[in-house]
């Protein structure tokens, strides 16, 4: 009988069994690390430990992993199945030689010598028991708590007071046939996979605990003392006419209200609320590209998180999703009017520092909040902020603030040797518990300032909400991206270290659209969105069972087959399925009458659900324009729809955030996939395929109020070619209220201010709005803008804008 087998070790086991609970990292092995299922696989694990190899043992099985304890049979000959580094820490003397252990890897590599056919997968595999990074100045609890290297009986205590804690974290598996062929199979090389696995373990073991915690007054008094604050007091005391001493205080106090707290206890007991929480909450969080950003943590990048804002529950699902990923909680940049108890306090301890609204007229302010945030960096944790500065109201993303992306690359202008990647972040929800609220506000209602009694009133309402989505976009380095923008951008910054460069601000404009791009391409399409995409666009808001999962298989066929980035996620099903997801969880309802049943919209939350349409109405936009096209002009051709696309793309490009790199090459695909799905033909120009009119006509229909903001935008540019930007802002959104009026449009965006500032800053750029702008491409695009609506809106703006202006 085997050790393992012996009843002594089943008891210990079995104990070990009721008192761990352990949290895998990633959640699917073979699908995220790319493991193959008919290769071997061995385990490389950093101290041989009875207790680790019983904890994998516990959740291999489940996961269609072979057991550490099951031997490595390759043709008739047994190898190790475990790998170990080093011998376990006796609790008297030193640790045994690791020679043993080294003649493990000796002994797979021989094998491949000996099997040129065989490619055994090396899988690292790390255990936690707990995840506290420990403090500077920790003392007595590091010496009981010990988890780098711990004895037999600091494991005991591990297990005991930490077992509910344990994370096992699977690595990408090394090729052995791959190390076998390029490097040997001699010892040099068993003694080179050892050292790689050492440092893997060391970067992994601070990926999943993070970088040693500061005391924070001792981090207040370091700040204090930097060249950099010293010199803005003194600026201070003399521009404000008090001492030096008063002006330190002052200081100090921003420190005090600015900087984190944070503490791995309230983590712990914030994780086991928040399961509860999202376990009441949600049927389950969708999470795509955890992955690379792991592997960006792992290769010593600092990470910013920079999500989209759709709720208060940002916050706390990124952090904890980054937890249950195997990454430290991020320090959040948290707006101010979260300070109030009790969840100030809570925030702070949990990674929050707050941050004011504005930072105008106070530079000592600024050179605090900018030192803080540098010392974040400098010491290696991760931090999230928000670019939009606020939650978005229509669930388009907003124009992008870009205070804290300007004091982030300043940061690296001034000598950050660690790659500072940005991740941006999207975030989706079936249902955004403020969205009434939200409408409320949109609608001229006062916002009302967070208190702990919206907090416990939101709580009460706790229900069925769906699916959460987290899809991690592109990555954005910001050494690379400098180097792309400005390749001579370290000589410049070393010749005058203290000059702002002019080229800054701009760069940094286009680093915040590119990070809202790299945010919508990420966007996850789910069952709400995608039917409120399709309901919206029709008469009443009412579809025929049957056409509604017609018109939704259509559109699942379009992402799919024609996927927006790889970064999309798009949901599992068809549109019988999403309709039925749809109905449970209460945003469609269902009629029925002799003839069949009927879904839309209660028109009590018609306007809500534009909300949900507005999250991924960028992933749909051209082909309903494309579909637009085909249904307002007969035997049009390809290259005229190509066209009219290319006028529209650079505003669709500005509100949406959209990042498509070739436009001809989409829309062609776009028409071919309508062809072979039947709805067109084509010959001289294209044909609708007349039982088919319906399924074009409600694609079409997403596009229509966007083309009507168009339409009024170029009518007035065509009888006031000279208009100032302020005056054609205000114009277009008082015609948008009359047309809204008259054709009862009731999106939120069609008469959002903001929305058509934006709208004119691209025209601005685009050349429509100089003295000599281009009146030729003004009429043109009139023309095409017009020719797309129909006849009785296209009617109200013509006659509209010719009443306003007949003078």
């Amino acid at each position: 009988m085997s050790k393992q087998d012996s009843l002594w070790f089943k008891s210990l086991r079995w104990l070990q069994n009721k008192l761990v609970h352990t949290i895998v990292v990633p959640h699917e092995p073979f699908k995220d690390l790319n493991l193959d299922p008919d290769k071997p696989l061995a385990y490389v694990m950093k101290t041989e430990s009875v207790s680790d190899i019983a904890a994998l043992s516990e959740i291999t099985a489940d996961l269609g992993l072979p057991s550490p304890y099951q031997p490595l049979e390759v043709g008739g000959e047994s190898a190790p199945r475990v790998v170990c580094l080093e011998g376990a820490k006796p609790l008297m003397g030193k640790r045994e030689s690791n020679h043993f252990f080294l003649n493990s890897f000796m002994s797979l590599l021989k094998i491949h010598k000996e099997r040129p056919e065989l490619d055994i997968q090396l899988v690292p595999v790390s255990l936690y028991w707990g995840r506290t990074p420990g403090k500077e100045d920790d003392t007595m609890k590091a010496a009981v708590l010990e988890r780098e290297n711990p004895t037999w009986l600091r494991k005991c205590l591990m297990i005991l007071f930490l077992g509910r804690h344990n994370f096992v974290q699977f690595s990408s598996a090394v090729s052995l046939r791959y190390m076998a062929d390029e490097h040997g199979t001699d010892k040099r090389i068993a003694q080179k996979l050892a050292r790689v696995a050492r440092v893997h373990f060391s970067r992994q073991r601070k990926v999943m605990t993070g970088p040693v915690l500061p005391k924070r007054q001792a981090l207040f008094h370091a700040l204090i003392n930097s060249e950099t604050l010293k010199k803005a007091i003194q600026e201070e005391a003399a521009s404000k006419k008090i001492t030096e001493v008063e002006a330190r205080a002052k200081a100090m106090e921003y420190l005090d209200e600015i900087a984190a707290d944070y503490s791995d206890s309230l983590v712990r007991i914030a994780e086991r609320f928040l399961t509860w929480l999202w376990n009441k909450l949600y049927k389950g969080i969708n999470i795509k590209g955890a992955e690379e950003v792991r592997r960006l943590h792992h290769d010593g990048h600092e990470i910013i998180y920079v999500p989209c804002h759709r709720s208060h529950m940002d916050y706390l699902l990124l952090s904890y999703i980054l937890y249950y990923q195997g990454m430290v909680p991020p320090h959040i940049a948290a707006g101010i009017n979260l300070n109030f108890w009790p969840a100030g306090p809570m925030f702070r301890r949990g990674g929050a520092f707050f941050i004011r609204r504005s930072f105008r007229g106070n530079k000592l302010y600024t050179t605090v909040f900018r030192e803080y945030l540098d010392q974040l960096f400098t010491k290696g944790y991760s931090v999230e902020y928000f670019t939009e500065g606020g939650r978005s109201r229509t669930g388009r993303l907003l124009a992008p603030k870009t205070g804290m992306l300007a004091m982030t690359l300043n940061s690296v202008l001034r000598g950050m040797k660690r790659p500072v990647t940005l991740v941006p972040v999207y975030l989706g929800y079936d249902h955004v518990m403020e969205v009434a609220t939200y409408h409320k506000e949109l609608s001229g209602k006062k916002k009302k300032k967070e208190s702990v009694w919206q907090v416990f009133g939101a709580l009460r309402k706790l229900g069925n909400f769906g699916q959460g989505y987290v899809n991690f976009g592109k990555p954005i380095t910001l050494h690379s991206f400098l180097n792309e923008q400005k390749p001579d951008w370290k000589e410049e910054i070393a010749k005058e270290p203290e000059q702002r460069p002019k080229w800054l601000t701009p760069m940094v404009n286009t680093l915040a659209n590119q990070v809202m791009t790299n945010i919508n391409d990420a966007a996850a399409v789910s069952s709400v969105t995608l039917t409120s995409l399709v309901l919206l666009a029709s008469e009443q808001n009412a579809l025929e069972r049957s056409q509604l999962e017609k018109q939704l298989d259509l559109y699942l066929k379009l992402l799919k087959d024609l996927p927006y980035t790889s970064y999309t996620s798009v949901v599992e099903g068809d549109g019988k399925s999403l309709v039925q997801q749809g109905l449970e969880l209460k945003k469609i309802k269902l009629d029925s009458d002799p003839l069949g049943d009927i879904i839309s919209i209660d028109e009590s939350i018609a306007v809500a659900m534009t909300y949900y349409r507005n999250n991924i109405i960028h992933l749909m936009v051209i082909p309903s324009l494309v579909a637009s096209c085909l249904t307002q002009h007969e035997h049009i051709s390809r290259d005229e729809i190509i066209d009219i696309i290319k006028d529209f793309y650079p505003l669709l490009q500005a509100e949406l955030f959209m990042g498509v790199e070739d436009t001809d090459k989409l829309v062609g695909q776009i028409l071919d996939l309508f062809i072979a799905q039947g709805l067109v033909t084509e010959d001289d120009g294209f044909s609708i395929i007349e039982t088919e009119v319906n399924q074009l006509l409600l694609l079409a229909g997403t596009v229509g109020e966007t083309l009507q903001r168009y339409a009024i935008i170029f009518n007035l540019l065509a009888v006031c070619p000279k208009m100032e930007r302020s005056d054609l802002e205000r114009e277009s959104h008082k015609l948008a209220q009359r047309l809204g009026a008259l054709h009862g449009i009731t999106a939120p965006e069609f008469y959002d201010k903001k929305l058509y500032g934006a709208l004119s800053v691209k025209l601005k750029e685009l050349g429509y709005l100089s003295d000599n702008g281009n009146k030729v491409d003004v009429q043109r695009i009139r023309e095409r803008a017009n020719g797309l609506l129909r006849s009785s809106v296209r009617q109200t703006i013509v006659d509209s804008v010719t009443a306003e202006h007949k003078d």
